[in-house]
């Protein structure tokens, strides 16, 4: 259960998760055991449990929610918590909450490899050693090479390919190994 690893990664207890998010423990600990699903909780409860664990109420519910955004909504995501968490810690957490291998599961490839490139970006940005646990799914790549929506918008508007050739020369390495053109995930607002 995603709250009890993040309880865990916080080394925090379900008593002190019911403080600081002003939540009855009788609540935390039905979600905490699986009594009450935390997809049925109310906006208010996500708020203050995806506010008092710095998550975001989509990662409280990824495993609960079969939901998928848009890959360009998935992508900012990704990038908005790399820059509100920090390097370190996204990689960290990314890391221990299996969410890579989860995706994998799911046969959601392009988010799956997008936040192993992520991974592996940062990782190279910082001088750290890649994560050997997925170098299975380093193999891989996508068949179809996706673009930033922007760049496709380009190409229709000038009725040409340059932009997407323009893209790929740019592209941060450690994505466009999985097909994915990625050229900026620091500038985001």
């Amino acid at each position: 259960m995603l709250i009890n690893e993040l309880l865990k990664q916080k080394n925090m207890t379900k008593y002190r998760l019911s403080q600081i998010s002003g939540l009855p423990f009788t609540t935390i600990s039905e979600i905490t055991t699986g009594k009450s699903k935390i997809k049925n909780c109310t906006g208010e409860t996500l708020y203050k449990l995806a506010k008092s664990l710095d998550v975001t109420i989509e990662y409280l519910l990824s495993d609960s929610i079969e939901y998928r955004s848009d890959f360009e909504i998935y992508k900012s995501n990704i990038c908005h918590l790399v820059k509100d968490m920090g390097d370190m810690k996204f990689i960290i957490e990314t890391l221990e909450s299996g969410k890579i291998r989860k995706l994998y599961k799911k046969k959601w490839y392009p988010e799956c490899l997008y936040l192993l490139a992520m991974i592996d970006y940062l990782s190279r940005e910082n001088d750290l050693p890649l994560c050997d646990e997925y170098n299975d799914i380093r193999k891989i790549k996508l068949e179809e090479t996706i673009y930033p929506s922007s760049i496709l918008t380009m190409c229709a508007a000038f009725e040409n390919d340059t932009p997407k050739i323009e893209s790929v020369n740019e592209a941060i390495p450690e994505f466009m190994k999985f097909n994915i053109v990625e050229n900026e995930v620091r500038n985001v607002y």
